[in-house]
Order: structure tokens, then C-alpha cells, then sequence
């Protein structure tokens, strides 16, 4: 005769280890690094159906907020070099962009810029308000959030499909 509160303990204690496997799986980790702005509460709000596109021939985000020029070029393991253009900036010499990636399948944060978190802005340029030169590195192939932070806040988020 089978003991039914000892088959009920054990699908209790199985429920509990997929529930507890389940949830550090799906859980983001911030780098040790990262700056202390980046909340893991931006991640959770991103809306990865909202793909950039491009637009004014070859930058490719989210129109009359911000893109990127070269996001379309080999990225994955190669310091890349990617134009950032930003709109709604007033004085883009006095503000700093800081770039976050999150890799869509692994859930992994990662700093994109090659020389660290945050660069600094320039003026006008393909008509946007700023604009900066960087290298980028990103890790793997993969649907990517890329997360611009201006001065701090967060300012857009770009949804990239980086093929290679």
C-alpha cells in the first residue's frame, strides 16, 4: 500500500528544486563593476519585441532617440567600431554615455565598450543632437538589449539582432 504523505513529500521536495533551479536560472546578475545606476529592475522592463530598425540610411535604433552606425558589422569577439547617435541631448559635452548589454538567451550583463562602462559625448552629427566613437566587444552572437545611460539615467534601450 503506497504511504500517500510520503508521495506527498516527495512531489513537495521536487516542486521546491525545479522552483529553486528555475528561478536562479532566470535570475540577473549584474557584473561586480558595473556602475551603480545599472539596476537589475531595467532589465526586467525591457520590451524585446521592440526591435531597432533603421533608419536615415545606415543608423539602425530606435528613430528620434538614438542609433548606432556600424551594429550591422561583425561584433561578436572583435572590438568593432559603433557610432552612437543620440537625440533630445542639449549640452552633449557636458554628458556621459554609459553602454550595458544584455544578452537576451543567457540573461548575461555585459560592459559592450571595449575601454570601459562610459564615454563622453560630442556635438551634432548626421542630424542628432550628440554623437561618440567607440569600440565595441560583444561576447556571442544573439538577440542583444543594449542600454544607454545618459549622465546616469537611462535614457533608451536598443534591441539588437548581432549576427557575427
Amino acid at each position: 500500500m503506497i504511504n500517500i504523505k510520503k508521495v506527498a513529500l516527495v512531489l513537495i521536495s521536487l516542486a521546491w528544486i525545479v522552483v529553486g533551479c528555475t528561478s536562479q536560472e532566470s535570475e540577473i546578475q549584474l557584473p561586480e563593476d558595473a556602475p551603480e545606476f545599472v539596476e537589475k529592475s531595467h532589465f526586467e522592463e525591457i520590451d524585446w519585441e521592440n526591435k531597432a530598425v533603421r533608419f536615415q540610411g545606415n543608423i539602425i535604433g530606435n528613430k528620434n532617440k538614438s542609433g548606432v552606425i556600424g551594429v550591422d558589422m561583425p561584433s561578436v569577439n572583435q572590438g568593432q567600431k559603433w557610432m552612437w547617435h543620440l537625440w533630445g541631448i542639449e549640452e552633449p559635452l557636458a554628458v556621459d554615455l554609459t553602454v550595458v548589454g544584455m544578452h537576451k538567451a543567457t540573461k548575461e550583463v555585459h560592459q559592450v565598450l571595449t575601454n570601459g562602462w562610459t564615454i563622453g559625448l560630442a556635438g551634432e552629427n548626421n542630424g542628432a543632437d550628440a554623437h561618440s566613437p567607440s569600440s565595441v566587444n560583444l561576447p556571442e552572437a544573439g538577440v542583444w538589449a543594449i542600454l544607454l545611460y545618459t549622465n546616469g539615467e537611462l535614457f533608451d534601450t536598443l534591441i539588437y539582432e548581432i549576427e557575427k
